[in-house]
């Protein structure tokens, strides 16, 4: 990777208050940018990070008005998009954000003279699935490409860390019930990446001169999930049974809570859970960045001792 100094350039985070971008915008302050973080609730960005650092701007955008993104993106040297979806609400489509909106800010930040343009992705994502989420993840990066010459792809795999919606519940489940309901026999294979090793991923692709690119961040270790979960069994000290549950069953209880405002499961991550989620051998990724993935005992570690 190119290490040159990027003191002084403007880096514009779409989605820099959630639980990836928020990563990424600290990682990118570390090197040296100048970060705008725009996201609907400017607020919050400034509880995040403050008031004391005159390099981070928080502003508010609509990611469906193109003249908001014009304004976002306006005399940036790099543009991170890393907004994203999970539950369909009203206008809050997968195909309005994951297509419409990515394709308005590729164009937008193409028609602004940015230099460099990083999009957040998925692995797996693939525009013939049967899965809408995954399918308009998929289409979503034909559209970027379509709109910014040169725009580079990042896939994460599942991620995790505090606050995460993902290892945080299964320990908060195994901890809570002594029998847990596995997605299947548990079978399907993950591969997690620690949230803050893709953030450092994002600045250091920003940084770079690599255009056109795809990486696909996993992190250090393939697990089955019945084995992750017992890893995270281990590591919380608790001995649940593991009962596999059929995906069917899965299938129809999502459509039951789908009724919710916020379902606890919902029918696009039971079809998630049934794709295995690892990089691809021949994709570059964290090592081709420098980056040693971190270890989710690791970090597990690390966030069990701080409750």
């Amino acid at each position: 990777m190119n290490g040159r100094s990027q003191t002084g350039k403007l880096a514009v985070v779409f989605g820099g208050t959630g639980f990836l971008g928020r990563r990424a915008v600290r990682h990118l302050r570390s090197h040296e940018f100048s970060v705008r973080v725009a996201s609907r609730h400017p607020d919050r960005g400034r509880d995040l990070f403050g008031s004391d650092d005159s390099r981070i701007e928080s502003i508010e955008v609509n990611i469906h008005n193109e003249p908001s993104i014009a304004r976002a993106v306006a005399g940036a040297y790099g543009v991170v998009n890393a907004v994203s979806l999970y539950v369909e609400r009203g206008r809050e489509t997968f195909h309005s954000v994951h297509v419409e909106a990515a394709h308005h800010i590729a164009a937008q930040a193409q028609q602004a003279g940015v230099e460099r343009l990083v999009h957040i992705s998925g692995i797996g994502s693939d525009a013939t699935s049967s899965s809408p989420y995954i399918r308009k993840r998929g289409e979503g990066e034909s559209a970027v490409r379509a709109a910014f010459a040169g725009a580079i792809i990042v896939r994460p795999a599942v991620m995790f860390g505090p606050d995460d919606t993902f290892i945080t519940t299964i320990i908060t489940l195994l901890r809570r019930f002594p029998v847990y309901p596995m997605f299947g026999q548990g079978l399907t294979r993950l591969q997690p990446a620690y949230v803050d090793d893709v953030g450092e991923a994002i600045a250091l692709i920003l940084q770079g001169s690599e255009t056109d690119a795809t990486f696909e961040c996993g992190g250090p270790r393939v697990y089955a999930y019945k084995e992750l979960v017992s890893t995270l069994a281990r590591e919380a000290g608790v001995k649940p049974i593991l009962l596999p549950v059929p995906f069917a069953a899965w299938h129809a209880l999502s459509r039951i809570l789908a009724i919710l405002p916020s379902p606890p499961i919902t029918r696009h991550q039971v079809a998630l859970m049934q794709v295995d989620n690892m990089q691809s051998p021949e994709m570059p990724g964290f090592e081709q960045l420098g980056i040693s993935p971190r270890a989710v005992e690791e970090i597990i570690r690390t966030m069990l001792r701080g409750h």
